[in-house]
């Protein structure tokens, strides 16, 4: 090597030099007196440091770059999700789910209100119970075959029985309901059978019969009455898995308040007693439930709040105080009770109404998906933090 030529790291470093300089968009101040961006000892063209992006955190001690630069901080993005588009699928149930609900509740509430009519010895309260379960029950397995697409569906389900899946449960105990309400209802036609012949012994028998099978649906009826607001809150619609306590609530009491609604309606003045006292109970666990699932659950209280299901369950909440109200001071007259009964149907109806479209407006907005989400994990670390 001749010793006048330098050496090549020394021209390597010269040309990374001259190659860092020529493509940088900004002239800095010379370096000892010379000219711009040259250097006078070495008249080479000096580097200029370049800015560092935004974005990017420094990766040297001291968040700085070479000891000159300032760490740049982002802040935090608030949540969009991916061209706006929901994380969760939200249902596939339709309207005749949301009436599914309502036919489910009145039938409890009605074999309840049948069963105390026939343990107090109020026939009006009994048969209107009874035929009204029996209506409304058909009614839910018309709208549950009509979701499953197919009857064979629901057969299918028999198969197997597990604790765990409230779905599971559920056909099984509409399975041991729906006969019980049936037989019970077809008791209230034995007086107009025949007294003479084989017809005549089916209705000797009959009100035996039909008093064991009122009882049988009546003890049913509980579980019928709120397996569905387990299921609701089985599912990941943010809106109703966080409101687990309190949907099996609002479905009791809106069940005990559609069939007091059942027995104002049809049964006299004398009769209505046990009705009265069945819509002050249902009442009560209506609207605290309702009340509940609209402040406690934080943002995702929103859906039951705004919108279309936010004026759903403010007209339940109204109808439920007037049938109440009604109930409880038109005592005597028939009319009086049969405008409460018809104000405590319809709050029921539009109660769990509300209840599916709030969980459906939960499900389509992400934002109920993620902020929920995120505040647990920050409220984990947060005690993990204190707990060190």
């Amino acid at each position: 090597m001749s010793p006048d030529r330098p050496p090549v790291g020394d021209l390597f470093r010269r040309f990374r030099d001259r190659l860092a300089a020529e493509g940088s968009d900004r002239p800095e101040a010379a370096v000892h007196g010379g000219p711009a961006g040259t250097d006078d000892r070495a008249g080479l063209i000096a580097p200029q440091r370049t800015a560092e992006l935004p974005g990017r955190r420094a990766g040297r001690r001291g968040g700085r770059r070479g000891g000159g630069g300032e760490e740049l901080r982002v802040p935090e993005a608030e949540f969009t999700s991916y061209y706006g588009r929901p994380i969760l699928k939200a249902p596939v149930w339709k309207w005749d789910i949301a009436a599914y609900l309502f036919t489910g509740g009145l039938a409890a509430g009605s074999s309840l209100l049948a069963a105390g009519g026939q343990l107090t010895g109020r026939p009006a309260l009994r048969r209107a119970g009874r035929v009204t379960a029996l209506a409304a029950v058909s009614a839910s397995a018309v709208f549950l075959v009509r979701d499953l697409g197919r009857p064979a569906r629901f057969h299918h389900m028999l198969r197997v029985a597990k604790p765990t899946s409230p779905m599971s449960m559920g056909t099984w105990i509409l399975t041991a309901y729906g006969p019980a309400a049936g037989v019970a209802a077809i008791a209230e036609a034995a007086g107009r059978l025949p007294r003479h012949g084989r017809l005549g012994l089916v209705g000797r028998a009959l009100p035996s019969v039909g008093h064991a099978a009122g009882l049988l649906a009546a003890g049913t009826a509980p579980a019928l009455a709120t397996y569905t607001g387990v299921l609701l809150a089985d599912t990941a619609v943010p809106s109703w898995h966080e409101a687990y306590p309190e949907l099996p609530v609002i479905f009791a009491g809106s069940a005990l308040a559609s069939g007091a609604g059942v027995g104002l309606l049809a049964a006299p003045p004398a009769q209505a007693g046990p009705a009265r006292r069945m819509a002050v109970a249902g009442a009560a666990l209506e609207l605290y439930g309702a009340h509940r699932v609209e402040t406690r659950l934080g943002l995702l209280s929103e859906p039951y709040r705004l919108g279309q299901p936010g004026r759903l369950l403010r007209a339940g909440r109204l109808l439920t105080v007037s049938g109440v109200a009604g109930a409880l001071l038109g005592r005597r007259s028939r009319l009086v009770g049969a405008l409460s009964g018809a104000a405590l149907l319809a709050a029921s109806v539009v109660t769990r109404f509300g209840i599916f479209y709030g969980g459906v407006a939960s499900a389509r907005d992400p934002r109920y998906t993620v902020v929920p989400q995120r505040e647990r994990v920050n409220a984990r670390r947060t005690g993990g933090g204190s707990g060190g």
